[in-house]
């Protein structure tokens, strides 16, 4: 698509998008928990997480890395990084 619609711009302004993005699911959180005190009542709109996945994916684009293999490499490393008990680990 962003290349159909000849959407060009550096890799810095493509990462300020993912951050503002993110921002925005941040700023959902908050509103939805009350500001935290009700994690319960947690809700992010489809739409918002679908913006920071665009945004990562242009990003991705523009810095020519493949996001499949990106993803593969990531969870590679975090399966290697649970416990023995298959809990998280620190990796460290």
């Amino acid at each position: 698509m962003l290349r159909h619609d000849d959407i060009d711009t550096p890799p810095a302004h493509r990462l300020l998008d993912v951050v503002a993005e993110l921002g925005d699911i941040a700023a959902e959180v908050n509103e939805t928990t009350g500001y935290g005190t009700d994690s319960t009542a947690l809700s992010i709109r489809e739409d918002e997480l679908g913006d920071a996945l665009f945004a990562l994916l242009a990003l991705c684009e523009r810095l020519d890395v493949d996001a499949d293999t990106a993803l593969a490499t990531a969870l590679t490393k975090y399966e290697g990084q649970s416990g023995s008990d298959g809990t998280p680990a620190s990796g460290d």
